[in-house]
């Protein structure tokens, strides 16, 4: 018979010896709250939304991802 809950000591005791603990966790419903989307609207000037779209098309991703990657590096580069 498969345990599927234990106190959190001996959850993290098995963790911190490197055992396997996935039995105890939930994978079907995991949430990453820091990843959950959220909408935001901006606007560009048509020159730079031009080069948003040369970068996507050179890439083979879309125009978005571009944006998202962009962003986020400009963001860890600054990060404290």
């Amino acid at each position: 018979m498969k345990k599927t809950s234990i106190k959190a000591s001996e959850f993290d005791t098995k963790f911190d010896n490197g055992e396997d603990i996935s039995e105890f966790l939930d994978l079907e419903n995991v949430i990453k709250p820091a990843n959950k989307p959220k909408r935001v609207s901006i606007d560009f000037p048509e020159w730079m939304v031009s080069e948003l779209d040369k970068v996507s098309k050179r890439l083979g991703v879309t125009r978005q991802s571009v944006i998202k990657v962009f962003i986020s590096e400009k963001l860890k580069e600054n990060s404290l």
